[in-house]
């Protein structure tokens, strides 16, 4: 990935119009990893064509990605162990640990997203990560290296002088009340 601002889709989480907040992200630039792997293979691909979008990043459905045309793919590790990545220009990969970033760099990721760095709503209970993360992982691999898990405007920063490559965030556009303004927000951290 080239951009330094990733979001990650939940529509659970979306008060407004899904589909028009997704195409709208993209259409500023900013990647999205469609991650609503509560749905079926066939009503994940239906998703894909109403938001028809060249740049989105299908998330788990390796057969639906294919089909749509995407060139772009995020897994969880264990499914890129099974996954054939074949023909996809980017292949992501979700990690938790340096273990599992080493992993999936062998495994053919060409990024990684690692986390959950800071609380996070997502992980509630759960003792984030820290920022040291994301150092240890950074001197062991050479691909670029993505924060996940309660990022903002606030702490992007933090994520950043760590090491990460950039961020990955998903309530905050799920649930802003302007993206346009959302995305101004992180424009002097980048």
């Amino acid at each position: 990935m080239c951009s330094k601002l990733i979001c990650i889709s939940n529509r659970a989480l979306c008060g407004t119009d899904f589909i028009r907040r997704i195409r709208d992200i993209i259409d500023e630039g900013i990647p999205v990893i469609l991650r609503e792997k509560d749905l079926t293979e066939r009503e994940y691909y239906k998703l894909l064509c109403e938001i028809d979008r060249e740049n989105i990043v299908a998330h788990s459905f390796v057969g639906a990605a294919r089909s749509f045309g995407c060139s772009k793919i995020h897994l969880p590790l264990p499914l890129l162990e099974t996954a054939d990545i074949s023909g996809f220009a980017e292949v992501g990969a979700s990690t938790h640990s340096v273990e599992e970033a080493v992993r999936a760099q062998e495994l053919g990721a060409t990024y990684i997203t690692a986390g959950h760095v800071f609380s996070t709503d997502c992980k509630k209970g759960l003792a984030p990560r820290g920022t040291g993360l994301l150092s240890d992982i950074k001197s062991e691999v050479d691909i670029p290296v993505y924060a996940l898990g309660g990022i903002s405007p606030e702490n992007a920063q933090k994520a950043l002088s760590a090491g990460a490559d950039g961020v990955c965030v998903m309530s905050g556009f799920m649930q802003c009340a302007d993206i346009y303004e959302y995305i101004d927000e992180y424009k002097h951290i980048f």
